[in-house]
């Protein structure tokens, strides 16, 4: 009996956009979603599907730093760059396709639809078994209205409209051929291309939720949609202590401390990255950082503790979770924290791939009593809070 061999299929996501709507610092797409950014979480949804071969993302050149840091640690070719108009970006990255060995099919999403399901996905890519393209739509529900000004001029039949979402997925010569036509007009999205082109178009059942972030209101709404889903809350704690030693600075969540002495201990002697990785960790109830990291590897001799660190948040990842908040407390005579603490929040946040504002980091002193209040060395403590699938 012959082998049935699957399409090749890669997820085009078109990350190009200003969001100029949005209004913020930087475009929508690289914004902080739950924990991750926008671009991120759309890319994972593809990554991850059974029946993606791989994922391309077209992007704004300009915004290249906040692509690497968005997506760190995803195997992806590098991004196309992208055009004047979306269509022009489409155009360009199907042929950086065509250019790599062309794919069987290709999905068009748009990078701002984060909350793709792996049903629709599905769906699009199994229409194209018996048609040449296939969109994620909803029906319109609500009566439509045609106005002018603020007055109603009539009432629009709603039967057999629907709102067109992405992916959209297409059968890759026929939208390269399609695209390469239609360059210099301005087309709303792939479909119109396509049914310019003369090409058979499915309309596939989406989801409510597979909506394009286009306002900060939209974002919030996809923020409760994601938290909606993670409703086991779990709270870790973490203790560490490491003693002086010579030398002529400390390392404390992840920055480098100048200060009299040093501190001993296997790898960097991080005490509040160490800490801070037991609490995350005892939110998963995944052990402690010894038995992920053992003291007697020589692996870790020396090692920057923010490999610990990321990988308890990846540990969190992917079980489908987000770190929602950490707090980190460091208990010493000197050196004094106060002068380091926004650049110590700044730098955890960065390891976790959160927003700053969910990390918490203090100092307090033992009023001379114990070890710490003798100097002899330093202690943290650390709680994390996770959020799980339920």
């Amino acid at each position: 009996m012959p082998t049935c061999i699957a399409p090749t299929c890669i997820a085009l996501i078109v990350a190009g956009g200003s969001g100029q709507r949005f209004g913020a610092e930087r475009p929508k797409q690289y914004l902080d979603l739950a924990g991750k950014p926008v671009l991120r979480r759309t890319v994972e949804a593809f990554l991850s599907h059974p029946q993606v071969t791989g994922v391309r993302v077209v992007i704004d050149p300009t915004w290249r730093d906040a692509y690497d840091a968005a997506l760190s640690g995803l195997a992806l070719p590098d991004p196309v760059a992208g055009g004047a108009s979306r269509q022009d970006s489409v155009r360009n990255g199907l042929e950086a396709l065509a250019a790599d060995g062309a794919p069987d099919l290709v999905l068009i999403h748009d990078a701002a639809r984060p909350l793709i399901d792996a049903d629709t996905i599905a769906a699009v890519i199994a229409a194209l078994d018996s048609t040449p393209g296939a969109i994620a739509a909803v029906p319109v529900a609500d009566t439509l209205k045609r106005g002018s000004g603020d007055a109603i001029t009539g009432t629009v039949d709603r039967e057999g409209l629907w709102r067109a979402q992405t992916p959209q997925g297409f059968r890759f010569p026929d939208i390269l051929e399609a695209h390469r036509a239609a360059a210099g007009l301005s087309l709303t999205d792939d479909a119109a291309v396509a049914e310019r082109a003369g090409l058979t178009v499915a309309l596939v059942p989406s989801k409510e939720d597979n909506f394009k972030v286009t306002t900060p209101d939209d974002l919030t709404r996809a923020t409760r949609a994601i938290m909606s889903s993670l409703w086991d809350v779990r709270t870790g704690s973490g203790f560490d202590v490491h003693r002086f030693t010579d030398g002529d600075f400390v390392t404390l969540c992840g920055l480098r401390v100048p200060h009299s002495h040093g501190l001993e201990g296997h790898s960097d002697a991080d005490v509040g990255l160490h800490a801070l990785t037991d609490a995350i960790l005892g939110a998963l109830a995944a052990g402690d950082i010894g038995s992920h990291f053992p003291p007697t590897d020589p692996r870790w001799r020396g090692a920057d503790s923010a490999r610990f660190l990321r990988h308890a948040a990846d540990l969190v990842a992917e079980r489908g979770g987000v770190i929602a908040h950490a707090d980190v407390t460091i208990i010493c005579e000197r050196p004094k924290v106060g002068p380091h603490r926004a650049a110590m929040t700044d730098r955890i946040a960065q390891i976790l791939g959160i927003e700053v504002g969910r990390v918490s980091v203090k100092a307090t002193t033992t009023e001379q009593l114990g070890f710490t209040g003798r100097r002899e060395g330093i202690a943290a403590q650390a709680v994390a809070t996770v959020r799980l699938p339920g």
